[in-house]
């Protein structure tokens, strides 16, 4: 049955949050999501969407920058073996002229299929699938798989980004015109293979709504069960990077109670260390950070989050958290100072700071000894601009300390991003228990955010 516009704006505001009562934790919102084996009755021929982890820059061979392709594996040869008809969908970058033309062949070679591209398949003046797509997915062979371009490309996919409550009444017919055509002429099974997909996309949150079935991939139902839940049990955290924002995703991971030790670098340090400094009387100078003239600056830190860390810290050693913060920095000129101070930046710590930082991982190390389970550890973020040789010490000092942790028995978990990168430069992945494929889809589960995906598919699953 189509769906209503009305009733697409009450699944749009639920999306957005703003239906009460109808909240959930995390652990909840992945126990209603069906996995994949609730689709083992779909009959051979029958077109699937999947949503996949298409975001992604392939190399010259199977194994380069293809990781989240990879990751699919499992769930699209699972479709091949029943002989659906698999329809990938997804976005590649924030551009709408990106491409994933390279992106299909590379999932071809994957699974020794051709896979073909469906370059046009919205009409964007209608919001209503092209006939020619639809004619493409409705003759394909039992067990093909096609990939339809870039979901960006086309405005209705980013709709609901800055989309407010009393926004939605505006946007719900033409994003019910669109799911229900997706609905009607490719595919009313859907399965959510993106991980990293965090982002209100319509092609995530939305198209779910009118689909008959609807499931988690085998690898993102895997990520969640599994590591993602040990990382909620986390009694150290390591917290670095440029976004300050990251605050509020620490203070709910220190609100659950479990951890013992956090350390801090970059942004998150900047403000916790000014917190400190006040809690004890003082003050502590960010630089540029806190001129309320670089405010438009990825790097400025407002006063709201200093108050918040103020709170925070606070909050923690009530609960007897040990906070660990630079004690020294490399400034903008490549000095080290123990102060930040007016005019000036910080781009990595110093190593004053790494030898506290590792002192700390010893102290951890030893009172997780004799412990009933093994620790856990959250690793998220870099500690400078590690991608400027001159501001990469911080970084390549600390990622062996993972290892000394993972040697000592503890589970230690990286979150992806930028702390992924530093790992595959500076370590190996068999240092560590895992690292994961979606920083800011892992960051906001953990920081206590809504996941969009895990939203929709545990409202479309109770239909």
């Amino acid at each position: 049955m189509a769906m209503t516009t009305e009733a697409m704006a009450a699944w749009c505001r639920r999306l957005l949050g703003a239906t009460p009562g109808e909240e959930m934790s995390l652990e909840q919102y992945v126990a209603a999501a069906p996995r994949l084996e609730t689709l083992d009755d779909v009959p051979s021929g029958t077109p699937v969407l999947v949503r996949g982890d298409v975001d992604a820059k392939p190399g010259a061979e199977v194994g380069q920058g293809d990781i989240r392709l990879r990751s699919m594996e499992e769930t699209l040869q699972y479709g091949r073996e029943r002989g659906w008809v698999q329809v990938i969908f997804g976005h590649i970058g924030r551009k709408p002229e990106g491409s994933l033309d390279k992106v299909a062949a590379r999932i071809g070679e994957i699974l020794g299929c051709k896979v073909p591209l469906i370059t046009d398949w919205i009409d964007p003046k209608t919001n209503t699938i092209l006939d020619a797509a639809a004619e493409t997915v409705r003759s394909a062979e039992p067990g093909s798989v096609l990939v339809l371009e870039n979901t960006r490309k086309y405005d209705i996919e980013r709709v609901l980004w800055k989309a407010k409550p009393e926004d939605v009444d505006g946007l719900a017919g033409p994003l019910a015109t669109l799911a229900n055509e997706m609905a009607e002429k490719i595919a009313r099974v859907y399965v959510s293979e993106a991980f990293s997909a965090g982002n209100l996309d319509t092609s995530t949150c939305v198209i779910p709504a009118t689909m008959d079935r609807v499931a988690l991939g085998a690898y993102v139902a895997s990520q969640f069960d599994g590591p993602l839940m040990e990382c909620l049990k986390s009694q150290m955290i390591v917290f670095s990077g440029l976004k300050i924002d990251k605050l509020r995703n620490l203070e709910a991971m220190i609100n659950r109670g479990t951890v013992r030790l956090v350390l801090a670098a970059g942004s998150v340090a900047m403000a916790l260390k000014k917190a400190a400094a006040r809690l004890d009387g003082g003050d502590f100078h960010l630089g540029v950070s806190e001129d309320p003239a670089k405010k438009d600056e990825p790097y400025y830190i407002p006063p709201d989050r200093v108050d918040q860390a103020e709170r925070l810290i606070r909050h923690g050693q009530e609960q007897g958290i040990e906070f660990v913060m630079p004690v020294d920095f490399v400034l903008q000129d490549g000095q080290v100072s123990t102060e930040v101070g007016p005019g000036n930046q910080q781009f990595d710590v110093g190593p004053a700071s790494s030898k506290e930082y590792s002192e700390a991982v010893g102290r951890f190390i030893a009172s997780q000894q004799g412990a009933a389970e093994p620790g856990v550890v959250f690793h998220n973020g870099v500690f400078g601009m590690f991608e400027d040789a001159r501001f990469e010490t911080g970084t390549k000092t600390f990622i062996p300390e993972l290892k000394r942790m993972h040697d000592a028995g503890l589970k230690v978990y990286v979150g992806g991003g930028e702390g992924g990168k530093a790992l595959e430069k500076y370590g190996k992945e068999s240092w560590i228990t895992c690292c994961f494929t979606a920083g800011g889809t892992v960051l906001s589960a953990l920081g206590g955010e809504r996941i969009p995906y895990l939203v929709a598919l545990g409202k479309a699953g109770k239909k």
